[in-house]
């Protein structure tokens, strides 16, 4: 197999215990995962995608509308939820090789390939100095531990929430690494990585039943389908 310099990996289940069958569900008017694979493939900097999954629905979809896409059938050692998600991807890179590798996942059907592509052409400006890079969403809100301890703000000093420091989430959206990063550490997050912000609206994760309907509403209207 050729090797690529950089290769988009999109991990999928069959199964989904908080939203069943989320992956190919109809995400206004299309299945959930065809968002997410045809942003990737629009994306000139990304050189293959290959969808990793045990779902039957999908790879028989994926062969019919995305027949450029390498799809990789998961195997049954790897299929149970519990099995760390770092696993599976070790599996995919390992039958396909490249220089680099963006990791996304279908649930993220906001994301736009403008973002995707900034992000790519950001990381390989700035590599080797930094050896990874994943997305993140800024925040101006006061956090607070369990043990009602303030993290990112003095409880004494009341400034306005978009006068504090900015705070990042890692939104899960995107992330690149590389073969040796992930077999070394087993993380997708090396040891110089670079935070990418992203704009907010794109970073929705479909995690539970209300994740998707706010999502979907979104979607409709930044494309005035509603």
């Amino acid at each position: 197999m050729d090797k690529y310099k950089l290769a988009a990996l999109v991990p999928m289940r069959h199964s989904s215990e908080r939203v069943p069958g989320k992956n190919y569900r109809d995400f206004s008017g299309k299945p959930l995962f065809h968002h997410v694979v045809q942003t990737l493939l629009d994306c000139k900097l990304i050189d293959k995608v290959i969808i990793d999954t045990d779902s039957p629905i999908v790879m028989d979809q994926a062969r019919q509308f995305f027949p450029e896409v390498i799809v990789l059938e998961r195997p049954e050692h790897l299929r149970d939820g519990s099995i760390p998600m770092n696993d599976v991807l070790l599996n995919s890179i390992n039958q396909v090789p490249a220089d680099f590798y963006l990791q996304t996942h279908s649930t993220n059907p906001l994301l736009t390939s403008k973002t995707v592509t900034e992000g790519i052409e950001k990381f390989f400006k700035i590599q080797p100095m930094y050896d990874s890079l994943f997305s993140v969403t800024r925040k101006h809100v006061r956090f607070w531990d369990a043990l009602a301890r303030p993290i990112n703000h003095n409880q004494n000093i009341l400034l306005r929430t978009q006068d504090l420091p900015p705070i990042f989430e890692e939104n899960s959206c995107f992330y690149i690494f590389t073969q040796a990063i992930l077999e070394k550490k087993h993380n997708r997050i090396g040891d110089r990585p670079f935070l990418f912000e992203m704009p907010e609206v794109e970073a929705q994760d479909i995690d539970v039943e209300l994740n998707f309907i706010v999502a979907e509403l979104l979607y409709k209207k930044i494309n005035n389908l509603l």
